[in-house]
């Protein structure tokens, strides 16, 4: 074997664990571009009622989609009487089922040309918007840079990567291995914008991590594997909220993908953050619905 494939087998070994990290199970019969799931939200005659005059659009994450990433939480919203809209984005020539791969400025622009079909599909004024991963950090891109701000008006992150990840350290390989960084930028854009430091990210926080007008909650766990340190998920500024699982149930061992896919006590959180005038305590007990 060559030198340099050699050397790459590390960075190999570190991609697939991040894909089988962040990666639902595939639902292998859903066309996700176009098909609504059968649990009541993609439902474009859905009308917001006077308790929730808002859509809610939920963001997958990394390698995820707009059904599998969400099968417990848009139902869990549905339940509580809320217009559900799932969207993806970030798809790569050839890649089925696995999005959110794309270079996250346009994925941004995918985000904004969908808020703007759910605004007028519901006639409501603006929306709000719960992103799991890179879905609560790439819709601040569109509050910031593509006018978001003015049609959104609270973001939820579920353990976004608000300011990177560092891959519990393994990035800081990357410059060992030539020409690595190029490769993972080339194929897998996503990614790469995720690294701790890099030029996206640094463009997305300069000058503050928020924007006037916009509500912003941060749900966080302390067992995250993948946005490491954990800490990095936090926002600063005004009409912001961090959350730490923990914090509200310390029994709960959720990580990353746990606390996004299907943990019920960070949803009763969600819950809180979209309606805070009728928020009720998240504690242990919220699993139970």
């Amino acid at each position: 074997m060559l030198p340099w494939k050699r050397a790459l087998r590390p960075l190999s070994a570190l991609m697939l664990a991040v894909a089988v990290a962040l990666t639902p199970a595939a639902t292998a019969t859903a066309d996700t571009t176009t098909a609504a799931p059968s649990s009541g939200w993609n439902d474009y005659d859905c009308k917001p009622s006077a308790a929730h005059p808002r859509p809610v659009v939920l963001v997958h994450g990394t390698l995820g989609n707009s059904v599998d990433n969400w099968l417990v939480l848009a139902p869990y919203l549905v339940k509580r009487g809320y217009c559900v809209f799932s969207l993806d984005y970030g798809q790569l020539p050839g890649v089925p089922f696995f999005h959110g791969l794309g270079p996250v400025d346009k994925s941004a622009e995918q985000l904004d040309a969908y808020v703007d079909k759910v605004l007028a599909a519901t006639g409501a004024p603006e929306a709000d918007i719960v992103g799991h991963s890179q879905g609560g950090m790439m819709p601040r891109y569109y509050l910031k840079f593509l006018g978001g701000a003015a049609k959104v008006n609270a973001l939820v992150g579920i353990a976004p990567s608000n300011h990177g990840t560092d891959l519990n350290g393994f990035t800081a390989l990357l410059p060992y291995f030539p020409g690595a960084a190029d490769l993972l930028g080339r194929h897998t854009p996503a990614l790469a914008d995720q690294v701790t430091g890099s030029a996206f990210l640094t463009r997305l926080n300069a000058d503050g991590d928020t924007v006037a007008g916009v509500r912003y909650t941060v749900i966080a766990t302390r067992y995250d594997e993948v946005v490491t340190p954990w800490r990095s998920q936090y926002l600063s500024g005004p009409n912001v909220r961090n959350v730490l699982l923990q914090d509200l149930c310390p029994l709960d061992l959720s990580e990353h993908v746990a606390i996004g896919v299907f943990d019920l006590i960070a949803y009763h959180e969600v819950a809180n953050a979209l309606d805070p005038a009728h928020a009720t305590p998240t504690t242990c007990a919220s699993v139970f619905g």
